[in-house]
Parts: structure tokens; sequence; C-alpha cells
């Protein structure tokens, strides 16, 4: 074996070179960028290799060992032993060119007993590989690493093992992101799971395998990742993952934009820290210089992406200025101009000066300014010393040495006489302009008159074109004014800069006594995106698309449904602008980009004599078959605008322009794009302009346009506002998963998104709660694995007569998963993102975690009663195993690290998938045969019931470890007995005693309230009574209940008619309005059954006179007799509220007593302190009962003093927690104040009482 290099000249492949047994191998091969260039660009592997296999006599491939930035490697294959070795030329050359993940040598070993394997000692991009043979018999070792070789080629490697840190080890109590995010994404990409040729290997869904291609818009090469590329990233990895599993052959296909401009300043500015300049080095060298940096640094971006978990097939990246690319770029200029669709012309356009090149309207930010609005006289020719005059107003006066006319509106009456006269240009001795009438000016704005300055304004260009006035081009390319000035009559201001300029003019002016005011005015600067300084609008020679044909076809495809545009508000703003079907310049003033394949004879660049061609030689052909043999040409020294090379993104990554290729074949048209609403023009109409044009085809079926993301405030980020949230910062913080999760939550299209850290920190809770949900389940089952009959694998469903011989609460929760499987599907179907993250969300905290994973401990658990050896157990375990499977499968393309550290852990069998990532998606069919409406509906009865059971003992004070009685009352026989066969798991998530359980047919039950009973009211025959301590009940607290459930019903009642409008009722499905009715209508029946317990517990409630009756019973009750009454004694409302006023007051006093002699001094002392702040809040709530026993002044100044009381203890609990003895000492003097003065209130209570004995 020898080395042979793989470099070529030209497109002849150096067959002369290879030799019996020859290897080329290359990590990135190189070919020149042009006949007397040694400059080398980077191509891909399948392009060198395609003109050897037009070469019967050789059997080629390459090898493809992966580099750092595509810098060049050549390798060699030595022969060692019956082994063979890669090795690079240096060992630092290795250590340097090799990734990260495979910093040691490479070895390939050829066996040639039966079973020949390679193995390969380190991680290495294998692209195609094969012997490049002689057809004459090779030798023994030749024809033995040969059969290694295609062997190699025709069977995939042995996959490789997801990595330990991921699948091994034991669960830790809390997700940690750090220790599985990079290694997860290593394994995944490797493994080649991102590549559209693994879809083979998962099943298709119901709807076949389909193809869908996702074209990745490239980020700029000198990109840092940003909040936009996360939300791009997290958008389309979703859609890209969801494909994939439902077996599609799912191609989203990355890249990187050359970004003319951007990558033109890093450089050059890295050449002034070496006292260097651009035009210093000369533009070869320069080019240089930046290939040498994107190879160093252009690949940061890339690494940037994959950290946020893009699941791009990054073997198929493309760059906008490698060979092919370049190529396609060639050849679609070369044909648009063939068209007659590409000119040459002088038109405006917006030119840096400091750039000194044109730039696209994206790369100028219209920024508000305040300025000056400058009101001058044009003074009327031949007035005969009258001085007639039109007042004039303009934000830039020194455009008035370029003026051509003056134009009003036709129906101004203000200015009717001087229509067609003349008038005098100020300071340029006599010149004079006509005045002219175009309905465009408006009538309103300034003075109603307009100056037009063609060669400085766009509005002004078009209006001098309708009147077909003169073009006077005042400001130079530097931004100084020019010699055209000296021939307009005002020499005096020749090569002044523009500011300077307006200043001189205007004093000028001033003292000729055509100055009227000046007034100040905020005005839209435009400035450069890049350099900062302000864009001057000016006339320029550049090459131009006419784009009139290509814009109507573009509007025509959105208009036909061609192409979808979501949001649809959307396709008017592409109406438009396309409408308006402006030439587009596509030259550029830069040294980096794809130079303009135009010719000219020497020494006549920019003439009328040039020659369009595909290469050089090409151009020759043509210049000397009409000029002569003796000729010479130069190219032209422009580049194109980089929206000219991403305009042919979707189908020159593909192959175009040859349209046999087979990635073009199968992967064009794309099928979506998704992108910013922001280059909806500049870039989406251009690719679909293009695409028509020159594949007539649209380049894909759907656009998605998203927001902008932007802070918690809702303010744009910004360097300067210096609210600019790094990702990378975010993901080191939060994780990925909980960066996309935040993101994706907040979605809406063509939405922007406030980002904040509370959407952040629900993000990583529930990340948390999806492993620790996985932790519980998994170490159940591996707990009670010899336990529970029956095994379960991942993949694992249950046929329908399965689920109906199931539990009521196993059917139920199975056929919420297939409704959740079936809205999430639907949902991304629709490129809908929010709704599904909620809908999962809602489902595995709330249905699954809180629910039923707490109801199946139930079965499962000894201590709750269950039995883990029992069929129940058998059953609950495999539910809760499918559940969370086909939850994480739904959850997988929203938040990909944690599902698949979770789901690798689950039980497998040699059948299961590799990765989740190709892992088939959850079957919608099965959950559409098996959904269970009637359990699904006692299931949200039971947790509607118990949720308000919980809602009902926290408000009573009950202890969460109390277990309490409960009797259900209920007017459905099937519903009780659901329950009566739930009564462990009822009695588990209620804190109930299961023995006081009951179920009790809501018909048998007497009228009137139970006294002594929380009555909880679920729906109409539907109720809970939960019985409590006498002491423990609170009429008021639970008035204030039911009322505060009564006016939450009520809201959501009101909230679902106010959707059932005549136009939902007759345009919704009837899937969407059934739910809608059948909601409106429980809502009413809970409505009216809230209000009749009111009702009854309203006319229980104590009187005022009873209220003051109570009072008056303490009130005259001996001292002693006070101080013997306990808690639990029983008292009359009102007599109990001031008896624990009183002792709350003396206890409080004492606690102030020992602040003062400094006793309060352990952590004890202050959580004990703390806990007394809690009891002053009941204080507060006997205060607010016993106001009621006033009128009018006393009880308005009686609820008042309560509502301040209650704040200022909410507030003393800060001072309590930091432990800071003054602060709370201050407060608690204040507190005493506010109970003191309402005891005194209590005390003059007397004089209002007027009751009877019988009220006693």
């Amino acid at each position: 074996l020898k080395l042979v290099e793989g470099k070529s000249r030209g497109c002849s492949p150096p067959m002369a070179e290879l030799d019996s047994g020859a290897l080329i191998m290359t990590s990135s091969p190189h070919v020149p960028s042009g006949p007397s260039s040694e400059q080398m660009r980077p191509s891909r592997a399948d392009e060198l290799l395609a003109p050897y296999q037009r070469h019967r006599r050789y059997l080629v491939a390459v090898i493809v060992a992966g580099t750092s930035g595509g810098n060049l490697a050549f390798a060699q294959l030595v022969p060692k032993r019956g082994s063979a070795q890669l090795v690079t030329p240096t060992g630092e050359a290795c250590q340097r060119l090799l990734p990260a993940r495979a910093p040691e040598p490479i070895q390939f070993r050829a066996r040639r007993r039966t079973g020949q394997t390679w193995s390969v000692s380190a991680p290495v991009a294998v692209l195609a590989v094969a012997a490049a043979v002689r057809r004459r018999r090779p030798n023994r070792r030749q024809l033995g690493l040969s059969r290694c070789v295609q062997r190699m080629a025709a069977a995939s490697p042995e996959p490789e093992p997801c990595p330990t840190s991921v699948s091994a080890g034991e669960m830790p109590p809390r997700y940690d992101f750090t220790s599985v995010e990079e290694d997860l994404y290593r394994w995944w990409e490797n493994s080649g799971f991102f590549k559209p040729e693994v879809a083979e290997s998962i099943l298709a869904g119901p709807d076949g395998r389909q193809t869908y291609v996702l074209p990745m818009p490239p980020p700029n090469v000198t990109g840092r990742l940003h909040m936009g590329h996360a939300m791009f990233a997290s958008l389309q990895d979703v859609l890209a993952r969801f494909h994939r599993a439902k077996g599609d052959h799912t191609l989203w296909l990355p890249g990187t934009d050359h970004a003319g401009i951007a990558t033109q300043m890093v450089v050059a500015r890295q050449l002034e820290e070496q006292g260097l300049t651009r035009q210093g080095v000369g533009r070869e060298a320069f080019l240089e210089h930046i290939w040498a940096w994107k190879a160093e640094q252009g690949g940061a971006i890339v690494e940037q992406l994959r950290r946020l978990g893009a699941s791009a097939d990054w073997t198929r990246e493309q760059f906008t200025l490698n060979d092919h690319m370049s190529g396609a770029v060639i050849e679609a200029f070369v044909r648009l101009h063939e068209m007659g669709l590409i000119f040459r012309g002088q038109r405006m356009v917006n030119w840096s000066p400091v750039l000194q090149t044109a730039v696209s309207d994206l790369e100028v930010e219209m920024t508000e300014r305040q300025g000056l609005l400058y009101h001058f006289k044009y003074v009327i020719a031949g007035s005969d010393g009258s001085q007639e005059y039109i007042p004039v107003a303009t934000t830039r006066p020194e455009t008035i040495l370029g003026d051509a006319a003056v134009c009003v509106h036709p129906e101004d009456p203000r200015y009717q006489q001087f229509i067609g006269r003349e008038v005098l240009v100020p300071m340029q001795g006599g010149r004079t302009i006509p005045v002219i009438a175009d309905s465009y000016v408006d009538q309103e704005f300034g003075t109603g008159a307009l100056k037009v300055t063609p060669a400085h304004d766009f509005n002004d260009f078009e209006i001098a074109e309708r009147h077909g006035l003169p073009f006077h081009s005042i400001i130079g390319l530097d931004g100084s004014i020019t010699k055209t000035v000296v021939q307009l009559g005002s020499p005096q201001y020749e090569g002044l800069d523009r500011d300077e300029c307006r200043r001189k003019l205007w004093a000028d002016m001033e003292s000729e006594g055509l100055v009227l005011k000046t007034e100040d005015h905020v005005q839209r600067v435009p400035l450069s995106q890049r350099s900062g300084e302000v864009i001057e609008p000016l006339l320029s020679d550049q090459w131009f698309v006419r784009t009139e044909d290509m814009a109507q076809r573009a509007m025509d495809a959105v208009e036909s449904g061609e192409i979808r545009i979501q949001p649809e508000r959307y396709t008017k703003i592409w109406r438009g602008w396309l409408q308006e079907k402006q030439p587009w310049c596509i030259s550029r003033q830069l040294w980096w980009g794809h130079r303009i394949p135009v010719y000219y004879p020497v020494g006549e660049v920019g003439g009328s004599k040039f020659y369009v061609a595909r290469s050089m030689e090409e151009a020759l052909t043509k210049a000397r078959s009409e000029l002569g043999e003796d000729i010479e040409l130069e190219q032209d020294p422009d580049v194109l605008d980089t929206w000219f090379s991403s305009g042919l993104w979707p189908f020159a990554t593909v192959g175009w322009p040859n349209e046999s290729a087979a990635d073009y074949q199968k992967f064009y048209p794309g099928t979506m794009l998704e992108t910013g609403y922001d280059i909806l023009f500049f870039w989406v109409a251009r690719m679909v302009m293009m695409g028509l044009t020159l594949t007539d085809r649209v380049p894909f079926k759907e656009v998605y346009l998203h927001g902008l993301v932007r802070d918690e405030n809702n303010q744009k980020m910004s360097k300067t506002k210096g609210n600019v949230v790094d990702p990378l910062d975010t993901i080191a913080e939060y994780g990925t998963d909980a960066l996309r999760f935040a993101l994706l939550t907040s979605v809406a299209p063509g939405m922007d998104v406030a980002l904040s850290s509370g959407i952040l920190d629900s993000g990583k809770s529930f990340a948390n709660k999806i492993w620790n949900v996985g932790r519980f389940i998994i170490t159940e089952y591996e707990k009670n694995r010899e336990k529970c009959s029956g095994t379960y694998v991942t993949g694992m469903s249950f046929s329908e007569e399965e689920i109906r011989s199931m539990p009521w609460l196993e059917r139920a929760i199975i056929s919420r998963c297939h409704g959740v499987v079936e809205s999430v599907t639907s949902a991304l179907h629709e490129n809908d993102f929010n709704p599904p993250t909620k809908a999962l969300s809602d489902f595995m905290k709330n249905d699954f975690a809180s629910w039923y994973v707490e109801a199946s401990k139930t079965r499962l658990q000894d201590h709750l009663g269950g039995d883990p050896t029992s069929e129940r157990a058998a059953i609950a375990q495999k539910v809760l195993l499918y559940v969370l499977d086909t939850t994480l499968r739904l959850l997988h393309p929203f938040m990909p690290f944690v599902t698949e550290a979770v789901w690798m852990r689950l039980p497998r069998g040699p059948d299961s998938p590799a990765s989740l990532m190709v892992a088939p998606w959850a079957n919608a069919g099965v959950g559409a045969a098996t959904r269970d409406r009637q359990a699904e509906e006692w299931f949200a009865k039971v947790c509607s019931l118990v949720t308000q059971i919980r809602n009902a003992r926290a408000e009573q004070g009950i202890a969460p470890k109390e277990r309490v009685a409960l009797t259900f009352w209920s007017d459905d026989a099937e519903f009780r007995e659901a329950l009566e066969s739930e009564r462990l798991a009822l009695a588990w998530i209620a804190r109930a005693d299961a023995e006081e359980i009951k179920v009790e047919d809501i018909g048998q039950r007497s009228a009137g309230s139970a006294e002594g009973v929380v009555r909880i009211i679920a729906a109409d025959g539907l109720e809970v009574d939960m019985p409590a301590r006498e002491q423990t009940v609170d009429m008021e607290k639970e008035l204030e209940r039911l009322r505060k459930q009564l006016s939450q019903t009520t809201q959501l009642l009101e909230s679902a008619e106010k959707k059932m409008t005549p136009q939902f009722m007759e345009k919704a499905n009837p899937k969407a309005k059934e739910k809608l009715i059948g909601k409106a209508e429980d809502l009413r029946q809970q409505k009216a059954a809230i209000e009749r317990q009111l009702e009854q517990l309203e006319q229980a409630q104590p009187s005022r006179r009873s209220v003051l009756a109570g009072l008056a019973l303490s009130l005259a009750l001996p001292r002693d007799a006070e101080a013997n009454v306990a808690e639990g004694d029983v008292l009359p409302q009102g007599a109990r509220q001031e008896d624990r006023i009183r002792k709350a007051l003396q206890a409080w006093t004492e606690l102030g007593e020992k602040f003062k002699k400094g006793e309060v001094k352990t952590k004890e002392d202050w959580d004990n302190t703390q806990g007394f702040l809690r009891r002053l809040y009941t204080v507060q709530e006997d205060m607010s009962y016993l106001a009621k026993g006033f009128q009018g002044t006393k009880k308005q100044e009686a609820e008042k003093l309560v509502e301040v009381f209650k704040k200022r203890v909410k507030a003393a609990d800060k001072p309590a927690k930091a432990e800071d003895v003054e602060t709370f000492m201050a407060m608690q003097v204040e507190i005493t104040k506010y109970i003191d003065d309402f005891n005194d209130m209590l005390l003059d209570a007397p004089d209002e009482i007027d009751v009877t004995p019988e009220d006693l």
C-alpha cells in the first residue's frame, strides 16, 4: 500500500498515481478555487469520489476520519502483520486533526477467517469504505484487505451501546442533566440516529412511510448561539424527532452561511490588530486568512446547536461557500442571466460608507432619533422681486444640492398656481428646477410640498422615473460631497462630509434669508447593523434580478395553497411585499463570497462588453470567438449578496443542479420551512422565487413563522439594554430540556415569546418530575419483579380484551393516556407546539403522577394494604410501565435528554429499539379503539372530589397526617360501585380512614344541613360530607369557601357560554361542540348545587343578635371563670372568639417581654415565634367574626383595623425568619397595639348590646 494524496486539479482524477491496493484517504477533500490559485476549499467526500467511480478498473471509496473545523488531513493505511493502522503525517497532527472523542490512533484489523470483522479502537466517522484495486489479480494480502474493506462498506458497524453514565447505576433522587446530556448526544450522533436512512429500522405509522424534509436556516459562520437559535433549533428538532419516530424518512438538513460582511469584518479586525489592512495584504492573501479563521473557529455555532440537542443529519452539513454550493450559485447566476432576469444598471441601494458596499434592507436598522425638521423657502423663479416661494421642510438639508424638482399634490389648492413653474435651488447660482404634481405627496405632512432628490431617496427615485427627472449624485461612496456640486453651481461644498455640509449649507441659507425655522422632530434614521453609521441611499451601478414574474409566481403559490404559511395572517404581508416587485440588488463590494461570474476585457471592468460564464475557460472561449485569440479577461471584483446563495438552500443542498442526484430525487422539494417572521421576505420569499424559477417546483410545502424571544418584561433583547440571555448560560443552570420546554410552552405562530426565570424554573422542575416518576416506577418494578406475575418490555401494548378486563382505574389512566396520544399527534401534524406541552405537562404531573401513581401504591405496597404478588398488582405494574413508556415517547421531541435517560432504564427485550430516538411513535390508532369514556368520567369526578376534599381540609386546619371519615353521596349506582371498589386508593389520596369511608345514595339523604359537617359539592348529584370535630367547625370559613367555589364556577360557566357563539356552533367540529356543551351543562349543575348549599348554610348562620349574645355572655363571666375556659370547651359563637383573642393577647405580650429580656436566642426560639405568628392568623379571623356584631361607623373602623392587623402580622414573618431582633420587636409592639385597640372596642360593646334572656 502506498500513500495517495486525494488532491485533484480541476476535474481530472490523478489516475496515474493509483497503484494496486491503494486507498484514497482524506477527511476533507480539497480542490483549487481557480485555475491560477493554490487556495484550497473544502468539499464533500462523495464529490471527490464521483470522478473515480466512472472508471471501471477501480473500486474506490473514501474513509473520512473526523476533523475539527474541516481541516485538511490526509492519512495512509500501513500493513502491519495482518492489521492496518490509520495514521496521520505526525503525532501532533493526529492530536490536532482528529476529533476530541477519538484522540488515539484508529485500528482497522483484517481477519481472513470466517466471520471477518472490522474493529475500531476509537469512534470514527466512516462515510464510505472500499478498496481501490486494479482489475488484475491482487496478492493475498491486498485481496484480504480488499474483502474486509468491502464487507465494512456493505454492512453497518455494530451499534455503539448507550453510555453507562446514562443507563447504569442507581438513579439519584434528583435529575442531574450535566451527567447525561453530552454523552447522550454524542451517542445519538455516532450511532447514525440523525440520518434519514434510520427510518428503515422504525415501524411506520398508520399513514405509511413518508419523506419529511426540513431545511435548517443556516446560521452565520461567525455566529454565536442566541435565543433566536435556541427557538428555531427547539421547534425544528420537535418536528424532526416526531416525524422520525413516525417512521418517515426525515432529513433535517443543516449548514452554515458564509456571512459575507460579518466574516470579512471579523478577519479585517484581526489584521488591524497585527498592524495590517485588507487592502495592504491583497485579495488572495486576505481570503487565505479568512479560510484559516473559518477552519479554526467557523464550527463553533454548529457545536453550540448540538448542545441544544439538534438532531440534524450532520453528515450532510453544507456550507454556502463549499465547492458544490459555489458551483450551484454560479449555475444559478448563469441560468437567470440567460433567462434575461439578471441585468446591470443604475438604481437606488442602501450604501454603507464605512463598509464600502451596498447592503440589504435586513442589514439596515431603522432607529428613532431626536433630530430637526428644517423649513426653508424654494423661491419661485422670475417672481420680479415679490419673493414668492413654496415652503418646504426636510430632515436632510445637504441633499438640497441634488434636488431635481419640488413636488406637490395635484389637488392641493395652496400650490395650484405654481405647478409647471420653476423654483431656484438655494446656493447654486440660479439653477432652477420644476414644480411638479404627483398624488404620492401627503398634503398633511410638513408643508405639503416635497423636495425631490432622485439619487438619494428611494421614493424620490420612483417619482423621478415617472416624471423623467435628472439624477444628481452629490454624496459619494465615502459619505462626502462629490464634484457633481461644482457642475451644479455650488463648488464651495465639494469634499465636505455630509454632516459638515449640512451645517455650512444651512448657515449660508440663513444668511441669504431662505430659512423659515427649525423644529424638533423624532425621525427614523437608517443605521448599518454591522458598522453603526448612517446608511446613505444612493444611486449605484449594481447587478439586479428582475422579480416581476418571479414574485407573481411566488404569490400564486401561496394563493393556490401550494404553500401554506402559518400563521395565516402573514399571507397578507407576503402579498403586500411581493406586489411591489422591485428589482433585487444582488451585488456586494466585498471579497469574501461568491465572486460574480462575469468577465470583462482587461481594463474594462464595469463596461458594456462582458461575458457571463461558468468558468474563465468558458468565458475566454466566448470572448475569443468574438474579439480574437489574443483577448484576455478579468473577473468582476464584486461578490453576490449572501441572500442570493441562501435563496438556493432547499435545492442546492440536496444536489442541484444535478437533478439526477439521489438526494435531490428523494428530498426535493422540502416539506417544512421553519424560521423567524422577520425574514419572511428577505429569505423565504427569495427561496420560493428561486425554486420556482430554477426547478419549476415550490421548494417546500409549509412555512411556519416563529416570533422573537424577548425578556421577561417583553423587551427586545439587546446588548445595549443589558438584557441578553445567553442560551449556554441558561443550559448550564437549568439544563437543555428546561430551556426547550420553556420556549415551546410559550410559543405561538408569529407571536413573540417572553422568557422569564419562572418559566425556566418550571421547565427544570418538570424535568425533575419526569425523572422522579420514572425512578419510582422503575425502582418499584425492580423490587417487585420476582413477585409479580407477567413481564413488561418497552413497546408492549394491551389488547382491547385485556384493557376491558382491568379495574376501572387502570382503564381510566390508559384511556386518558391514549387521549393525550391523539391530541399531541394531531397538534404536531398541525405544527402546533404550545398545546402538546401543556397537555403532556398536565397529564404527567396531574393525571399520572398525582393520581394514578399514588393510587397504584395501594396495589403494590404492603403498608398501604397492597399485595405485590396479586394479579391486581401485576396489572398495575404493567400499566405504570406502559403509560410511562408511552408518555416518554410523546415527550421525547420536546425534552429529549431526560426522556431518553429514563427510557433507557425501562425493562427491555431483545427486539427493543436501541434508543428512544428510534422507538416508534405512540400509536394513536390503538388509543382511538380503546378509549373508555365512562372510566375517564369517573376518574375526573374522583380527582375533582379529592381536590376539593384536600382544599376543605386545609381551610379547616386539619393536619395532612390526620385521617378523616368521608361519606360520598351519589345518584349514580355504577359510580357508587366504582368508588367502593377503590376504597383503599380513595383513602390514601384523600388522607381518609378506609374503615370510615361510606358510599351512599344521595336520594336517601335527609333534607337540610348536618351540623358539624363540611359538605363538598362536586356536581349535581355528587357530594361528600367530611365530619369534623366540633371545635374545628367554622361556619364562616365554610361560607367563604363555598362563595369562592361559586365565584370560580360562575366564571368558568360564563367563559364557556361566551365561546358558544353562533359562528362557533356553526363551524366547530362536532367533537369540540359536544365537549363544550357538556362542560357548560356540568358547570350549570354544579353552580345550582353550590347555590342550594349556600342557602342552607346562610339560613343556619348566626345573626348579629346571636353574635352579640355570645359576646355578652363572655363579658358577663367572672374573670376566674374566663381563666378556666380551656381549648376544646364548648362555648357559643362570640364568646369563643373573644376568649381566644384575650388569651392570644396575653401570650403575645409575654413574648414581647421575653424579647426585651433577651431570652429569644436559639433557632428553636425563633421557630416558636414564627409558629406564634401563624396562630395570629386565627386571631384575625376571630376579630373579623366579632366585627359582624358592630354597626355603622364602628363596624367600618373594626373591619379596617382587622385588615391592617392582618398585613402587619404577615409583614412580621420576614424579620422572624431573618432573626432580626430589632425589627421584630418594633413590629411586636405595633401588633400588640392593634389587639389592644380591638379589645377596647369589644369592651365598649355592652353599650350596644340589647339582648333578651332568650338570646342568651
